[in-house]
């Protein structure tokens, strides 16, 4: 099952109705790993005035000096990827824990989502649960419920609420100037996965897969908040090229990644010389549009792994230099694979556009919204972004 193509909901999205509530710090705008909701704690205690249990809790939960919790939610589900049902309830379970973390929040409870043919073999949603609820217990989240609906399609994830505090919290839209990029987990599940639909996936490429899909990003997002990063996302549904190209836009700045430097899972390119590859890559090259500039010098394999979707793919962190090599120097695994060029100025921006208008033009006629997120995302945030690929 692929994600709805990053375009067209770009397009609904962008028609919706402006929402106006100030406490929305990062709501889906900029395309960001997860929600943030300022809880205003005067309110709550209003509102609960009388019961001492929860005027306590909202006393010691808040910590922030502007009397406000900050809540960090997100949802992720999503059909197998993984042939044992119990590493597919683990990689569930990372998957939708890591856009907290991206955040540099802390998750704390959980709702697991169940789509299960209802004469289905309950041995396996058995495994397949326990692997999700073993992994949300030692990351210290509470699975408080859930909710299933007969279907005959398997899907399996979690809705999760975290907090962060504000000196910890790390969008995707401050990227600056002069920053390191730094990636935490090499890329090729989108490939190897569907190799091993195909039966073409070796049985190293597949243990590879496994091992950095069920990699919790807790670590490395403990340590990106200790030394202190300017913007990070994690690499998901829209491929690494995808979520660099809303870090760029959402910062609004030029970002250059050297295709040398990028770490691939074994037999990577191998698999894409033999077409394993998913709908994902279409969708995701006509996402960025124009917006990703890649050097006539990386081979065409080589642009299909940068766009390749990736399930609990790894951290992409922007970070002062110092900072970035602190982090590459303490991670257990971490890659450098660019950096921030520059801020995109009035002029750059009009030259993006013009370049986008042209784009519409030629795509004009032909029966695909594949392209309309120059034309609705950006009407949304007047946001402009570039990434060169070297």
């Amino acid at each position: 099952m692929a994600k709805i193509a990053p375009s067209d909901l770009a397009h609904v999205l962008g028609n919706l109705p402006k929402q106006n509530n100030p406490n929305i710090v990062v709501g889906y705008e900029n395309s960001d790993d997860a929600g943030i909701f300022r809880l205003e704690t005067s309110h709550l205690h209003h509102h609960f005035h009388g019961d001492k249990t929860a005027t306590a809790n909202l006393k010691t939960a808040s910590k922030n000096s502007d009397d406000s919790i900050l809540l960090v939610q997100t949802l992720d589900f999503f059909t197998p990827v993984a042939d044992d049902p119990h590493d597919f309830g683990v990689i569930a379970a990372v998957n939708s824990l890591n856009d907290i973390y991206a955040m540099g929040g802390t998750p704390i409870t959980a709702l697991s989502i169940v789509c299960y043919p209802q004469k289905g073999d309950l041995t396996i949603l058995g495994d397949i649960l326990k692997g999700g609820h073993e992994t949300m217990i030692a990351e210290n989240v509470a699975v408080l419920g859930g909710h299933s609906i007969d279907d005959p399609e398997i899907k399996i994830g979690y809705s999760v609420t975290g907090i962060v505090d504000n000196k910890r919290l790390t969008t995707n839209a401050n990227a600056r100037p002069g920053d390191l990029l730094v990636l935490t987990k090499p890329l090729g599940t989108g490939v190897i996965s569907t190799g091993l639909k195909f039966e073409k996936a070796s049985k190293n490429a597949a243990e590879a897969a496994i091992k950095y899909m069920t990699k919790s990003a807790r670590e490395a997002s403990n340590l990106m908040s200790l030394l202190g990063a300017n913007a990070c996302t994690d690499i998901t549904g829209f491929g690494l090229l995808g979520h660099a190209f809303e870090m760029a836009t959402a910062s609004e700045v030029r970002m250059r990644i050297d295709s040398t430097k990028v770490p691939l899972m074994p037999d990577v390119i191998d698999l894409i010389e033999q077409k394993m590859l998913t709908r994902g890559d279409r969708n995701n090259r006509a996402y960025v549009g124009e917006s990703v500039r890649i050097a006539e010098t990386v081979d065409g394999k080589m642009q299909s792994a940068l766009f390749d979707p990736q399930t609990a793919g790894g951290l992409l962190i922007s970070m002062r230099p110092d900072k970035a090599r602190e982090f590459l120097d303490k991670a257990d695994e971490a890659w450098l694979i660019g950096e921030i060029v520059d801020k995109i100025g009035d002029q750059k921006r009009e030259e993006v556009e013009k370049e986008r208008e042209k784009e519409r033009e030629r795509e004009e006629g032909i029966q695909t919204s594949d392209i309309r997120i120059q034309a609705q995302a950006q009407v949304q945030t007047k946001k402009t972004g570039l990434v060169e690929v070297v």
